[in-house]
């Protein structure tokens, strides 16, 4: 935080004064509005800020995040993250935001807008018209009805351009391998596989992020599975379309004309497609309204706010995103994952990396989502890895720390079985020597945070405050002895809990204490041959 306890925010590029005014009347938040700034005059200044709020403009690239020392959140005012640099504000433990909703309408009527003037070849009519031409005959277009619209993508902007569509009695077919054939009919839209909709479709409108399995999607070998005359609209991302290729059919006239408002290389403005009368071009404009470029700032500015000020994470492409229904219900087993991460780095300090991690989800929590039940992974990896970092582990960089530097990639399984217990969480450590530790936990009542079980023994102690950890013989008088030692060096206990195994006549005990437990004490305890090992830990 700053020096007088508030973060700061900076806002790089054109935002609106609505948004703006989100900023500077929340509590704890500091805005600076600098649109225009040049990239090293960014760079020189990043580093005072814990938030960077951005459109398209802002590059934030590896150059601007190594100087953003105290950077926490880059929020992008509209959907595509492309001029973020993932990889490092991942590794760095910076979360990344974008608003997928705010523009959605504004795009998707746009697209709609774009292939009704490439049908109707409004701009080069427009164009001849106010040249002092009246070219009625060279202007002949085709209409939208009945014809077939292919949509490449049925997330929320597809959804809406589908939907537009049907009202103005297209039929409308669509690619897109995560949505169901069921859902696809509640649209009014049939689904079909890839190959079919470009053999199929009279206009083809892509909704698709860009990356490496969608870009050049539209290129020669696609565009030679396309019925001839079929007109394309690419109003998603540069890149996904290969210009050259599609200059190329539409030279030969196998394309019968192309709306673009996106390009590869953006400012885009000289490209052999600007020569073409058959082609509809705008600068980057899908969510260029009033109403969008309000609600996206709006909207990223309430979520950069609830992340700094609250930790809540919302519409991240780097975190999981829980809702505010589900993260109220699984908020107490975050706290209870987190300590039981921790627990599990204390006792392993001084030992060797582990080379598995499992994680077991059971009882009620069986029935939330793998999203959801993703954040409760993230929160024990950030506890394990907070033990053996001296920077700082988060829920941004936890899984990327534990794969990259531990070679750690958690396994995770569910388990139906309640085991005396509600919902139950068991985190398993496995070690190169075979040996493995296992500690469950569960939440009694609202907010009790409870371990139940260490390996096979049974406890029922809180987790919280200090604790001392033994394993002992289950002889007569080891009890006794660690209360002489601990009330001699005149530490308080809080609580103690045995959990003992009859088949080996092993025993674990566990204390909690006002305070830690001093070195001098351990060793004084380890004198005991009863006493086999001794570890303190703080959660």
């Amino acid at each position: 935080m700053a020096e007088n306890g508030t973060f700061r925010v900076l806002v790089s590029d054109s935002f609106s004064e609505t948004g703006l005014e989100v900023f500077r009347r929340a509590p704890g938040i500091e805005v600076d509005y600098k649109p225009g700034l040049k990239p090293e005059e960014q760079k020189a200044i990043i580093g005072q800020y814990h938030g960077l709020a951005v459109r398209s403009a802002t590059k934030v690239n590896e150059d601007l995040l190594s100087a953003a020392t105290n950077l926490r959140v880059v929020g992008r005012a509209g959907t595509g993250v492309d001029n973020v640099d993932l990889v490092g504000a991942t590794k760095r433990g910076i979360c990344v935001m974008n608003t997928p909703g705010g523009n959605t309408v504004t795009t998707a009527e746009h697209a709609v807008s774009m292939m009704m003037s490439l049908a109707r070849k409004i701009p080069a009519a427009t164009a001849s018209l106010k040249g002092g031409k009246w070219e009625k005959n060279k202007f002949q277009g085709t209409e939208m009805f009945n014809k077939v619209l292919g949509v490449i993508g049925l997330g929320q902007i597809g959804r809406v351009v589908a939907d537009r569509a049907v009202g103005l009695k297209m039929r409308v077919i669509a690619y897109d391998p995560f949505v169901t054939a069921e859902h696809a009919r509640d649209l009014h839209v049939d689904k079909v596989e890839l190959d079919d909709l470009f053999a199929r479709a009279d206009f083809i409108t892509i909704h698709v992020p860009k990356s490496r399995e969608t870009e050049n999607l539209v290129r020669a070998e696609t565009i030679a599975k396309m019925k001839k005359g079929v007109r394309i609209i690419n109003c998603a991302r540069g890149g996904i379309v290969n210009e050259k290729d599609l200059h190329d059919a539409l030279v030969s006239g196998h394309v019968a004309g192309a709306a673009l408002d996106v390009f590869a290389a953006e400012p885009c403005t000289d490209s052999p497609l600007f020569g073409l009368d058959n082609v509809v071009v705008t600068p980057h404009l899908g969510a260029s309204t009033d109403e969008a470029q309000e609600n996206v700032a709006v909207a990223i500015a309430e979520q950069m706010i609830d992340y700094l000020t609250r930790g809540v994470v919302t519409n991240s492409v780097n975190v999981p995103s829980v809702s505010q229904e589900v993260l109220k219900e699984l908020g107490p087993y975050l706290t209870l994952a987190e300590k039981i991460g921790r627990l599990h780095g204390q006792l392993t300090v001084g030992r060797v990396t582990p080379k598995g991690l499992e994680i077991i989800y059971g009882g009620e929590l069986t029935r939330f989502a793998a999203e959801p039940l993703k954040t409760l992974k993230i929160a024990i990896l950030k506890g394990l890895l907070s033990c053996w970092h001296d920077t700082e582990v988060n829920f941004v960089n936890a899984e990327h720390v534990a794969k990259t530097v531990h070679g750690i990639e958690p396994r995770e399984s569910r388990s139906p079985a309640v085991e005396d217990y509600h919902q139950y969480l068991t985190v398993v450590l496995t070690y190169p020597t075979g040996e493995s530790r296992s500690l469950t936990g569960t939440i009694f009542g609202l907010n009790d945070i409870r371990l139940v079980k260490y390996d096979q023994k049974v406890l029922n102690i809180e987790l919280e405050g200090h604790m001392l950890v033994m394993r002992n013989n289950d002889v007569p008088g080891v009890v006794g002895w660690v209360g002489t030692v601990l009330g001699d060096a005149k530490i308080n206990i809080g609580n103690m809990r045995l959990g003992r195994s009859v088949a080996d006549r092993t025993a674990l005990t566990i204390v909690t204490t006002d305070e830690p437990v001093p070195d001098e004490v351990i060793a004084a305890l380890k004198k005991n041959p009863a006493i086999t090992s001794a570890k303190r830990a703080s959660l």
